[in-house]
């Protein structure tokens, strides 16, 4: 599959590697390829992002996310779920926090020497890789572009997609800025 992505498509799949590895993730997920795409410019999915008005407050989308992260990766209809079961998310953290430092709960190795070779790609980031060529055959592209993990990120359940809603980015808003596909594909695919 890998193949089939454009440079611009594989630049976010390496960045999504590399903010793990700044991170100490265990594994590269979806909010590491958001996170990648956040950093890009030039692209389709920056003119996207920059046309649904997120342009300006990515800043504002990476402390989102990092705040989702404090809550060990929990969606807002998580953390109210469990609310309901009578579980203060929040208590929690704080407790967590309180003991063992800021960010303990998120999943990333803080002050431990971890292998500094290349992660292994998490069911939410591989989800989402998968998704990305769902949507570019769907759009009749032949080439899977960064355009095509930011629609993926829409439509897959989680942190990410919750945070660009919050933000004005669904699938559908990206769908009209991006337009229903070209059928030519979306850009020089590197081989």
């Amino acid at each position: 599959m890998f193949e089939r992505f454009t440079k611009d498509a594989r630049a976010v799949v390496q960045g999504a590697a590399e903010h793990a590895e700044e991170t100490r993730a265990q594994t590269v997920e979806a909010e590491h390829l958001l996170l990648a795409l956040l950093d890009r410019e030039g692209s389709r999915a920056s003119f996207a992002l920059a046309a649904l008005g997120v342009g300006g407050s990515r800043e504002a989308v990476r402390r989102d996310l990092a705040e989702a992260r404090r809550r060990a990766g929990l969606t807002r209809a998580e953390t109210e779920a469990l609310a309901g079961l009578g579980i203060d998310v929040s208590e929690i953290v704080a407790r967590v926090e309180e003991t063992h430092g800021v960010g303990a709960m998120s999943g990333h190795q803080r002050g431990r020497r971890w292998w500094s070779g290349h992660r292994a790609f998490g069911k939410g980031a591989k989800g989402v890789l998968e998704q990305s060529l769902r949507v570019a055959l769907a759009r009749q592209d032949r080439h899977i572009g960064d355009e095509h993990i930011l629609l993926a990120l829409t439509v897959r359940p989680g942190v990410p997609s919750e945070v660009l809603a919050d933000h004005g980015v669904t699938h559908e808003s990206l769908s009209a800025v991006l337009g229903s596909g070209s059928g030519r594909g979306t850009g020089e695919a590197c081989a």
